[in-house]
């Protein structure tokens, strides 16, 4: 846990704003106004899992440096949000801090391997990439 990036001086002293966050979550958004993180939350067939993968965000949120087994790095300065679901199912959430120190929500999916899949780290890294080119 000893990298773990701390938000920008800005971010951290607009407290009030955060309303008791150290982070705050936002959804990546496409240049066609989409938000792959949202819009796969929402087709999640359970309520439980869209509140279960929710609540471990939220947790992200309040207690940022957040490690193991709730969060953890991927490299290449992204990070997971790791769920577990019922039906020994299990959901990740990667995201990465953008300039602002906000905890940008870049790309979900439910977990089939143990290891995550290249696509799913290969999507979350452009996703990154494209979000810091609009910043």
């Amino acid at each position: 846990m000893a990298n773990i990036p701390k938000p920008p001086r800005a971010e951290r002293s607009l407290e009030t704003d955060l309303q008791g966050k150290r982070v705050r979550a936002v959804f990546y958004r496409t240049e066609a106004g989409g938000e792959p993180v949202r819009e796969w939350l929402k087709s999640l067939p359970s309520r439980e899992d869209r509140k279960r993968i929710g609540e471990d965000i939220k947790t992200v949120e309040f207690g940022w440096p957040v490690g193991m087994p709730v969060c953890r790095s991927v490299g290449g300065g992204i990070y997971e949000v790791r769920s577990d679901l019922a039906q020994n199912r299990i959901a990740r959430v990667l995201f990465y801090f953008d300039k602002n120190g906000r905890m940008v929500l870049l790309h979900g999916f439910i977990k089939k391997t143990r290891k995550t899949p290249d696509e799913d780290l290969d999507l979350a890294q452009r996703n990154k990439k494209k979000h810091e080119r609009s910043q």
